[in-house]
């Protein structure tokens, strides 16, 4: 596989495949994460601005009636489709137009109630003084928020407050609590100096007409709770608190119990401890949660459950009624969707220029090496395609292109062989015939010339000149019809042995002209010839020139043996031509087959035939389906052997003659 083209391809697609899916899943995750905890906190964030702002209304109105306009300011804030509905999903007030809104999901944001704060969204976006630990929220002051008159009149007492401070070189300021109570707020946390300054405001810390009154309300409603419960009543503070001998001072931690080491001077709050946030601004006890003033107990437990309870039982009728809350994108879709930044923007078009060039390196990479060879190829297709000479294509790899070209090479070099051969043939041809032509012709301008007379023995010669023109003719025509599979073969019997003595018999005479002995060679019991199926004809022709070959190149005084035997598994019928001749050099043994080929090239064809006779004896023994091979030792002889398959031996062979076949 290490040299298999496609597995190298299918390895690079592969790997290239492999990187783009990692490198996309990475930066998609990475990608959709990012942006996905970003629209979250986004989401989240103004969520909670949307149901502060909703809350703040709820807490400071006793219907929902005039919440449409800040419904919608806060929907054009945050971008978001805001609804509210009562809990029976009655619509209060929607942000979006009636024929676009679409339909609110089945499951509500939250639920806008004062008297019971969402903790989560209330954490947040916090008003100034936090989330009250009994969740209702700080800005729900009912009947404790102060008329017009009282304010002022409050607000004067502080302002000389500030004025005393600001005397002594304490940095002070009044801040106004939700209520309406001022509250003065000091730069630092130094009792001592604070209690030096002589400054008081005991009218500050005195809880004024409407306060006097609500608290008492409130104080009835938590004793009515308490006394449920078997339990006696309690005085409550203005700070909600209770079991205090003096009446403590509003301060700045409404989520805390009053601490009298940080109460260093009437009506005066200190700074905000460490913890709280730089814009948090002290509130009035008034809407502060309950806290006790001693113990944890079971009974401060009890109090402080029926304090809430009064609590939220007083401000009912001066908030609204608790709404559920509906925020979705404008398309109405709870969750909506997100834009990339420009920074995401970057990576993703970043990353993927970076495969795309990884991609197309390793694709011209991968490619030109399989264009290189290709190329050469097609070069040399074209060259060979013109005529000219072709030199091998390189081969520089044991691939399917390197196996290509070592097949081009060989396919080249055998056109070449063929090319040669053709050239050779026609120059043989023109060669063979050129010799009785130039006899005849010269015989007849002889006798047309008066030069010779036409006697027998003249006619005698012109027709050996025609009867060799014949010859040639007869054998180039056997070898075109073996070359095209137009050579048909009249299967019969045959006695191989009969047949080797009527061909014998044919060729006695010139074998006793050359002084050649010619014998057939009886088989043998251990190997005897067995049944063959052949065309006589052509089996006597073949057999016939290599008889006729053999007589030829053998000298006087030598012999001639003509032999036929089974073959060792007795598939086969073998027949030898053997002389005791010159013999053939090994050099010259491969080519013996070849057309027109002769060992001695200044021979004629008076002395050495024609060159087809061997080259027809190979095509007659695989008509047969056989072979023709040959051996020889130069000085001592050689044996020219034909191989022909056994009757039952499956032969293929052709069942009848063609057109002008004998």
């Amino acid at each position: 596989m290490r040299k298999s083209l496609f597995a190298r391809l299918l390895a690079v697609s592969a790997l290239v495949a492999a990187c783009s899916v990692a490198a996309t899943a990475w930066l998609a995750v990475q990608t959709t994460s990012g942006a996905i905890l970003q629209e979250q906190g986004q989401n989240l964030t103004a969520d909670a601005r949307i149901y502060h702002g909703l809350l703040g209304y709820a807490a400071a109105h006793p219907t929902w009636d005039g919440v449409d306009e800040t419904v919608r300011d806060l929907a054009r804030q945050s971008g978001r489709r805001i609804t509210l509905t009562t809990e029976q999903r009655t619509p209060l007030a929607d942000s979006a137009a009636a024929e676009k809104a679409a339909a609110l999901p089945d499951q509500a944001s939250a639920v806008v109630d004062p008297l019971s704060v969402d903790t989560a969204l209330a954490a947040e976006n916090a008003g100034p003084s936090g989330t009250p630990a009994d969740r209702v929220d700080p800005r729900a002051v009912g009947p404790f928020r102060l008329p017009a008159a009282e304010r002022t009149a409050l607000r004067q007492i502080a302002d000389r407050g500030v004025a005393c401070l600001d005397e002594s070189g304490i940095a002070s300021d009044v801040v106004r609590t939700e209520s309406g109570r001022p509250v003065i707020q000091v730069v630092g946390n130094d009792p001592e100096r604070l209690a030096g300054t002589g400054c008081t405001t005991d009218a500050l810390d005195k809880p004024t007409a409407t306060e006097k009154k609500a608290l008492k309300a409130l104080n009835q409603l938590a004793d009515a709770c308490l006394k449920r419960q078997d339990r006696a009543g309690v005085h409550l503070k203005l700070d909600l608190s209770w079991g205090q001998t003096r009446e403590p001072v509003p301060t700045a931690m409404p989520t805390e119990a009053p601490s009298e080491a940080r109460r260093v001077a009437p009506g005066i709050a200190p700074e905000p401890a460490p913890s709280a946030p730089p814009s948090a601004v002290p509130t009035t006890v008034p809407g502060s949660s309950p806290s006790p003033a001693f113990g944890t107990g079971e009974d401060d437990r009890a109090i402080a459950s029926c304090v809430g309870t009064a609590r939220r039982e007083q401000l009912s009728s001066y908030v609204a009624s608790p709404a559920l809350l509906f925020i979705s994108d404008t398309g109405g879709t709870t969750v909506p969707g997100f834009d990339l930044s420009p920074a995401n923007t970057a990576r993703i078009a970043g990353a993927a220029a970076l495969v795309l060039a990884l991609t197309v390196g390793a694709s011209v990479l991968v490619g030109a090496r399989l264009v290189r060879p290709l190329r050469a190829l097609t070069g040399a297709a074209q060259r060979m395609r013109d005529g000219e000479d072709t030199a091998p294509v390189l081969v520089t790899a044991d691939n399917e292109i390197g196996r290509l070209a070592t097949t081009f090479n060989d396919m080249s070099a055998h056109r070449a062989r063929l090319e040669a051969q053709r050239k050779a043939m026609v120059s043989d041809v023109a060669h063979e015939l050129r010799t009785p032509l130039s006899n005849i012709r010269g015989w007849l301008e002889a006798a047309q010339d008066g030069v010779a007379d036409p006697d027998p023995s003249f006619i005698a010669s012109l027709h050996e000149e025609a009867v060799q023109l014949q010859h040639i003719i007869d054998d180039l025509q056997d070898l075109a019809q073996a070359d095209a599979g137009a050579l048909r073969l009249r299967l019969e019997p045959v006695r191989i042995e009969e047949l080797l003595g009527q061909v014998a018999a044919a060729h006695l005479a010139r074998a006793e002209t050359a002084g050649v002995g010619l014998t057939v060679r009886v088989s043998s019991a251990e190997r005897p010839a067995p049944g063959l199926t052949a065309d006589p004809v052509r089996l006597r022709q073949a057999v016939g020139n290599l008889v006729s070959n053999a007589v030829r190149h053998t000298p006087s005084g030598g012999t001639v043996t003509l032999h036929a035997y089974g073959s060792e598994s007795g598939d086969a019928v073998l027949v030898d031509v053997a002389d005791t001749g010159t013999g053939i050099p090994a050099e010259d043994l491969v080519h013996v087959f070849d057309r027109f080929w002769r060992g001695e090239k200044s021979r004629s064809r008076r002395t050495g035939g024609s060159g087809l006779g061997l080259a027809i004896v190979r095509k007659l023994a695989e008509a047969h389906g056989g072979s023709a091979t040959a051996v020889s030792v130069p000085d001592e002889g050689s044996v020219f052997t034909l191989r022909l398959p056994a009757d039952g031996a499956g032969a293929a062979v052709a069942p009848s003659a063609g057109p002008g076949q004998p």
